[in-house]
């Protein structure tokens, strides 16, 4: 059986991430959106927004996907490899998708 295929929303997200490109990152989650950073919870474009700053795009991030786990329309789940001022390491992403949007992005130990 081959590998789950990452999908294309997930491939973009991972792009404004790596460019630094805040407002295409948080263009992918709805207003209502929400990231999970090991157990803290930033619900809201503006939670978001100010974790992003601290420890995501503003830490400088790069994620690489290491591998995709699972794909399906409603949830994709990678381990990837992420690199920051703030913190490196492997980390599992699961990301609940809602048509278009990112619905929650959940981090945890990869």
């Amino acid at each position: 059986m081959a590998d789950p295929t990452l999908p294309t929303v997930i491939e973009s997200l991972r792009q404004a991430i790596n460019s630094g490109d805040t407002e295409a990152f948080l263009a992918f989650f709805p207003d209502d959106g929400a990231v999970e950073d090991w157990g803290r919870r930033f619900s809201g474009h503006a939670a978001i927004r100010g974790w992003s700053d601290k420890e995501l795009i503003g830490a400088k991030g790069t994620l690489t996907i290491a591998k995709v786990l699972s794909a399906s329309p409603q949830t994709v789940e990678v381990v990837a490899d992420w690199k920051s001022s703030f913190f490196s390491g492997a980390s599992r992403f699961t990301f609940t998708l809602d048509g278009g949007k990112v619905r929650e992005m959940r981090i945890s130990e990869g």
